[in-house]
Parts: structure tokens; sequence; C-alpha cells
């Protein structure tokens, strides 16, 4: 056989091998799906199928380690149970996406109509200028003569007309300016978690972005965890979802006190946080957050409406060095994976990738 019929057969035999590689892998996704359904006796759904795609295939780590907790706890994944947690993701998000998406276009619009606005009401008063000084030299080139007078008098009338365009391109100017400040207000209101007080997911994003840049020219060290209240789902059946949510926000005080301009904290979703830390190492960025922690592990709670005691409330935490991996998602997963150590590890910790 020659060396190019040999070549030939040495690349099939590898384009063979690759294919039958991924069809093993379609193959093995698709058993863990199929078992995931019959395990938990769930509907087969498009919603459903979906969530378990990201969760097997990798595309949602930290849906994955949810439902890891679950089976280590031999916990059943119902119906009811993965719509919250579909709800609470954030991914649910996508609507306040897109409503921010719109104000932007929206807040561009007003800001290009205002500078049309004032530019024509700038052309416009020129133009008045001009009419004037021009009906002016008519009236004294020939104060006696009809034709000339006329002229005068239609020049004057184009002028108040001008006048009237020029105030109404001034109203307009005034409530586009108006509207610009509205919507510049619901785009910032758009960033905020209302429960909490605190920046949500999306904002956070954007400090991370900044962050990111900033850091990595100033070659400064730059840490990110992620916070996550220990079994949350069963106050929130215990006790209530009201209670739940005083819960979550009484957390997001006691992070909310260790933020600054160094620090910044956000609600990512659900009962989870995440946090950046500028100019601190993944070490010094776990002493932080362990001592907000520890604070709140102090802490006993009370069921406001029942006075039932409700004890101690914990969160389990992992923090990751933003410059040790290749990105800051994949930093951001590291964390993740981090925080899923400590929950295996007993809860109520902080561990670090």
């Amino acid at each position: 056989m020659g060396a190019a019929a040999t070549a030939e057969t040495a690349s099939t035999d590898a384009a063979a091998t690759t294919i039958s590689l991924e069809d093993a892998r379609r193959e093995q996704l698709l058993d863990r799906i199929r078992e995931f359904f019959l395990e938990n006796r769930l509907e087969v759904t498009a919603d459903n199928l979906l969530t378990a795609h990201a969760a097997f295939s990798g595309s949602s780590p930290r849906l994955a380690r949810k439902f890891g907790v679950m089976r280590e706890e031999n916990r059943e994944i119902t119906q009811e149970w993965l719509e919250e947690i579909r709800a609470s993701n954030d991914d649910g998000d996508r609507p306040a996406n897109k409503a921010e998406a719109m104000l932007a276009r929206l807040n561009s619009g007003l800001e290009g109509f205002s500078k049309a606005t004032s530019s024509a009401r700038a052309a416009t008063g020129q133009y008045q200028s001009a009419l004037e000084e021009h009906a002016s030299n008519l009236v004294q080139a020939d104060a006696t003569g009809v034709m000339i007078a006329s002229l005068a008098d239609l020049t004057r009338t184009m002028i108040e007309r001008t006048k009237a365009m020029e105030e109404s391109m001034r109203k307009s100017e005034e409530e586009a300016s108006t509207l610009r400040k509205s919507l510049e207000r619901a785009q910032r209101d758009a960033q905020i978690d209302h429960l909490t007080g605190l920046p949500n997911r999306r904002a956070f994003e954007g400090v991370l972005e900044t962050n990111y840049r900033e850091a990595q020219a100033n070659i400064e060290a730059l840490s990110v965890a992620f916070c996550d209240i220990d079994h949350f789902k069963r106050i929130n059946d215990t006790h209530g979802h009201e209670t739940g949510d005083r819960v979550i926000q009484a957390i997001g005080s006691v992070l909310q006190r260790i933020s600054n301009e160094r620090c910044h904290v956000a609600r990512h979703g659900g009962e989870e946080f995440v946090m950046l830390f500028r100019g601190m190492s993944p070490r010094e960025a776990m002493e932080k957050l362990d001592d907000a922690r520890e604070q709140l592990s102090n802490r006993n709670f009370v069921n406001r409406k029942t006075d039932e005691p409700i004890g101690g409330i914990t969160f389990s935490g992992g923090v990751a060095d933003v410059f040790g991996y290749s990105d800051p998602r994949a930093a951001l997963e590291a964390a993740d994976a981090a925080l899923y150590k400590a929950k295996r590890g007993g809860r109520n910790q902080i561990c670090i990738a």
C-alpha cells in the first residue's frame, strides 16, 4: 500500500474514531437524562427537557450542583421544585433583560431626537434673525412701495410662524429631556434586586467586566465568591415564603456591611449571592467572607407571625482567583464548584477553589 493510501486510511480511521466518541457522548447524555426522568417520575415536557439538558450537558454547572445536592440528600426532585429552581435561577430575568435593552434603545432614540430638535431650533432661530433683518431692509428701501410693503408683511408673517415653531420645538426638547431622565432612572431600577436593595445579577456582570479590565491593567488581585443559604428550602417549607424572604434580606444585610468600593455584593438569584473582591487574594477574600458567616451563625431567628424559633441561619461559600482561570466566567464556575465542596463538607463554611 502506498504512503498516500496509508495516510488516507489513517485519516479515515481518525474521523471514524471522532464520530464514535461523539456518538458515545450523545448516548451517555441521553441515558443520564432518561434516568433522571424515570428516577424522579417527571413529565417529559419541553421545559423539563431543557432544564435536564442544561444540567447534564455541562452548560449550567450551578444547576448540576443543585441536582447533586438533592441526590446526596436522597430527596426526590419534584415538578414543583424544578419550577422553583427555574423561577429563581434568573434565566428568568430574560424579560428584564429585554426590558432593559428596550429602555436603552428608547434612551438612545430620545437622545438623537433631542440633538436633532436642538439643531433644528438653532437653525430656526438663525432663519428668524435673517428674516427680521430682510424685513427691516425692505421697509427702509422704499417705505411707500406697495410690492415691497407686501413682501415685508409676508416676511413678518413668516417670522411669527418660525417663532411659534421654535417655541414648539423648545417644548418638545424639554419633554424629551424629562422622558430621558425617567428612562435613565428606570434603567438604574432594572439593575436593583428589590427584595434586598442589592445590585442584581445583571448589574454584577457589568461590575465584574469593568473590574476585570482595570485589575488586569493595574496588576491587582481579583477574587470572586458565591454564597448560598444552607437548608433554605426547609425554611420555606416549614415557616413560609414570607419568612424565607426575611432570611434572604437578613443575609443580604450582613453581606452589605462588608461591601465597599473594593468589595461588591449582589443577589445572584433565589438564595444565592455573588461577591467580587478587588485587591484581595482568595485567602483574604475567604477570611472576610468567613467573618460575615460567623456573625450570622451567632444569631437566632424567630418567625414573626408565629413566634416560633427558626434557630441559627448559616450559609456556605466558595471563592476563586479570577486570574487563575481563562476568563471571568470560568472563575465563576470554579467558585461555584468550591461552594458545592463546602456544601458536601457539611455546610456553614467557605472553601477556596
